[in-house]
């Protein structure tokens, strides 16, 4: 075949000819050369497809087949040319000033946020400028009670040990005050350690912002989210990014909530911690397959914090004693001080009277300036100062509740955006388990907040929702449930008392008592620097500025990734330990370590679990003493997570726990009792252990068919040799022995004590089919009384291999 000579252009020059609107090109585009090209190619193109006519005739080379070009000069008329080109001038000079304002702008706020952290991170200059006073051993609670009683005066007095409390006293020690802070409690035993474990801006707060052209909402997500970012810094040990998935079920849906997300990512700025991406049905149902595929057209993914929130308050008050500040829990505050002021004649706030509530000793507390971060308790000291002032905390109970960790991939959160009532629920795997709530319901100001039967099975109707049909989601398979009261307030200063606050508020009395109240866990540290700012503005204190940007907390430093691995090496803990114990105390995990005991066993070596289901080992108990911790609450509340995660598996830890706090504290047999049954109270009533027992007691009227009574009536008889009409651990204990089976007696007698509902020591008929009705309708799972006596039945029928559908426990 003869070779072809012919050329084709691609340009819009037809025989070195430029079109007509290639005579008006505007110099500036062309100055710029990305985008005078682009917009030479358009406008070629959008001449060529408007002013070409289908006569249009193709010109070929007389030497070849092909064509030349596609191409051929034609004049318009006048006054469509002059449109097209005003057209095209105004379309250019649209894009080139809106996109480049645009641009110039985002890149001006972004810079603006880079120059402002990069400036505050220098006054912490790699903490070199801060001295620390306790590098290697914290004092003792008892020291600390001493340096409260025996210090002259203290330039701040922080009342309340919850996250903004224990913020306000690292910030204020930080700047070189001396500082105090007492709780009447344990550190973050109320609100903060009730929360949904997020660290987030607030998807939802954005949402309100934009629809109602709210501008205090939308600097609210802005400064949590710049927040966010440092807290993940700060304690990478106790945080990190959670994807969180938002299933969509309407397509008009999707480019809704894609925008919404991706709004979310762009108010985040360089801070953003991943990019949000859009996912297929398909790949939705992959990376979280309990979802409901009914309608399913897709899911959006995007990132937010998750923490272990106790353990996070608590890293802020140790850093704050690292840094030399008094704090002391079990504390209270009897009644402020109050002093003439010489010049004003008015009364000033000049410290608080108080009590050790474990020894009962009163003592005074001098400070310049007193503040007030006592959370939903809030107008409690506000009235101490001035019986007359006006309450501003509104509460409002937020229940959670967990269910076992199959309910949810081990990393990926559920959004559910608008529930039957319009509200949110999260639902979020956390330390194994899943995590789902929360509701909104007004109470009242209690210390001691319990979760309701109604709030908890709302939570339930909404995770049954959006999860597939095939998962049986029971009311027994709630492990633990929880409640929280946050401490919404109304702006005192405000003429629209009635108004809640959507962020929070810090206001000085006319006495000098500075409050800070309201906002979220997130911005606990941004709070505590306005509280400051405006207490050393108030009271005229010499202080430095604020250093707690990039400030480590407790456990941060000598923290990585892989720092587990050195544990198992070092110490011959379980791997599973051992990550329990780098991501709970990071760098502090050797200490809690080298008190664990050897085990007498091949492997590990050391490290005695509390419970045989979860990692806690009997050293973090000795080590939480170091902790301040005080109670045997306090170890299964706040310095493990146990009674949050599983209650029944606390209840069966508590003994092991309070004789050794009891060896080490030289507690009497009085005490250790006494603080035994504190504990369970605490788990029946505000961790949900009281639910299993109203499962069983609503149960009163038995819904089992006749065949199910007979077998049950059977099974139970063969325990029952008597016919007592009732059974025993002595009845139990011999029917397992005769298969075989040999349980330690204080086990069996917790096992028949969770169906004993009158506590009378024995299991009648009654009771026994009441629990069997309970267990049917998914009231209750994995009773062990029911496995146990099942199995039993089958091995002495010969009926082969047992059938066990167990979920770890059930309240």
């Amino acid at each position: 075949m003869e070779a072809c000579n012919c050329e084709i252009s691609p340009s819009v020059y037809v025989n070195n000819t430029p079109t007509p609107l290639e005579h008006h090109w505007s110099p500036l585009a062309k100055h710029y050369n990305p985008i005078g090209s682009f917009w030479r190619r358009l406008t070629a193109f959008h001449f060529r497809v408007v002013a070409l006519k289908p006569s249009v005739l193709e010109t070929t080379d007389a030497s070849c087949h092909h064509p030349v070009s596609f191409q051929r000069n034609f004049i318009l008329p006048q006054n469509k040319k002059t449109r097209l080109m005003a057209f095209r001038r105004a379309l250019k000079r649209t894009v080139i000033i809106g996109g480049g304002t645009v641009g110039t702008l985002f890149g001006l706020l972004q810079l603006n946020e880079y120059r402002k952290k990069h400036a505050r991170l220098s006054y912490v200059a790699a903490e070199a400028e801060l001295k620390v006073p306790f590098v290697d051993e914290l004092p003792s609670r008892q020291d600390q009670l001493t340096a409260l009683r025996n210090t002259k005066e203290f330039d701040v007095l922080v009342v309340g040990g919850g996250a903004t409390g224990a913020g306000c006293a690292l910030d204020a020690v930080t700047r070189n005050l001396k500082t105090a802070l007492v709780e009447r409690s344990d550190f973050s035993s109320g609100t903060s350690s009730r929360s949904t474990k997020l660290i987030h801006g607030g998807v939802r707060y954005l949402q309100k912002a934009i629809m109602q052209l709210d501008y205090e909402q939308y600097m609210m997500v802005k400064e949590a989210l710049h927040e966010r970012a440092n807290l993940l810094e700060i304690a990478p040990h106790l945080s990190a990014p959670l994807p969180i998935m938002l299933p969509v079920y309407k397509w008009w849906q999707l480019p809704y909530y894609w925008a919404g997300i991706k709004m979310y990512d762009l108010v985040a700025g360089i801070q953003c911690l991943k990019s949000s991406y859009v996912l297929s049905k398909t790949k939705a149902l992959e990376l979280f397959p309990m979802l409901k595929k009914d309608k399913l057209v897709g899911a959006i993914v995007y990132y937010d914090g998750q923490h272990n929130d106790a353990r996070m308050n608590l890293a802020i008050a140790l850093t704050a004693a690292r840094y030399g500040a008094t704090v002391a829990n079990y504390t209270e505050v009897v009644h402020l001080l109050k002093t003439k002021d010489p010049q004003s004649g008015k009364e000033k706030v000049c410290g608080a009277h108080c009590r050790d509530v474990i020894t009962g000793q009163e003592f005074d507390v001098k400070a310049k300036c007193v503040i007030n971060a006592t959370g939903p308790f809030t107008d409690s000291l506000r009235k101490m100062d001035n019986e007359k002032t006006k309450n501003i905390c509104q509460p409002s109970a937020g229940v959670h509740i967990v269910i076992p960790g199959y309910y949810s991939p081990d990393n990926m959160g559920l959004l559910d955006p608008a529930t039957s009532d319009g509200r949110v629920i999260f639902f979020l795997p956390w330390e194994k388990m899943t995590i789902a709530g929360t509701t909104d319901t007004p109470t009242s100001v209690t210390a001691h907040p319990v979760p309701g039967e109604d709030d908890i099975n709302f939570i339930l109707t909404e995770v049954r929702n959006y999860l597939s049909p095939d998962v049986e989601v029971r009311r027994g398979d709630v492990l633990a449930a929880w409640s929280g009261i946050r401490p919404l307030v109304t702006d005192p200063n405000s003429k629209d008392t009635q108004s809640i606050c959507r962020n929070h508020i810090v206001s000085i009395s006319d006495s000098g008592l500075v409050t800070i109240a309201g906002g979220k866990w997130t911005t606990y540290r941004s709070m505590a620097e306005e509280t400051l700012n405006a207490a050393v503005k108030a009271h005229g204190l010499s202080a430095k500025p604020c250093k707690t940007v990039g400030l480590m907390l407790e456990g941060a430093k000598g923290w990585t990734p892989t720092l587990y691995i050195r544990l198992v090496q070092d110490y011959g803990l379980e791997k599973e330990v051992a990550q329990h114990l780098a991501s709970t105390y990071g760098g502090k995990a050797f200490d809690v370590a080298k008190m664990a005991q050897v085990t007498g066993q091949r492997w590990p070596i050391v490290g005695k679990r509390l419970v045989s289901e979860f990692p806690y080992i009997e050293s973090e108990v000795l080590y939480a003493i170091k902790e301040y911790a005080c109670t045997a609450i306090d170890v299964i509340a706040c310095r493990t997570r146990l009674g949050f995660l599983n209650v029944q598996a606390a209840d069966e830890a508590l003994p092991r726990i309070v004789q050794i706090m009891g060896k080490e504290l030289g507690w009497s047999q009085e005490k250790k009792t006494a603080e035994l049954e504190a504990a369970k109270k605490f788990l029946y009533y505000e961790m949900g252990y009281r639910s299993r027992s109203e499962q069983l007691t609503k149960t009163s009227e038995i819904n089992l068919e006749y065949q199910e009574v007979v077998r049950y009536k059977k099974r139970f008889h063969m325990f029952d040799k008597e016919s007592k009409g009732f059974i025993t651990t002595v009845d139990v204990q011999q029917v397992l022995e005769s298969i075989n089976v040999h349980i330690d007696e204080n086990a069996l007698h917790e096992i028949l004590n969770e169906v004993d509902l009158n506590k009378n020591g024995q299991v009648e008929i009654d009771e026994f089919l009441q629990l069997m009705s309970a267990v049917k309708k998914g009231q209750v799972s994995s009773s062990r009384l029911a496995i146990l006596m099942q199995a039993a039945e089958e091995t002495l029928d010969k009926r082969g291999p047992v059938t066990v559908d167990r979920s770890g426990g059930g309240v």
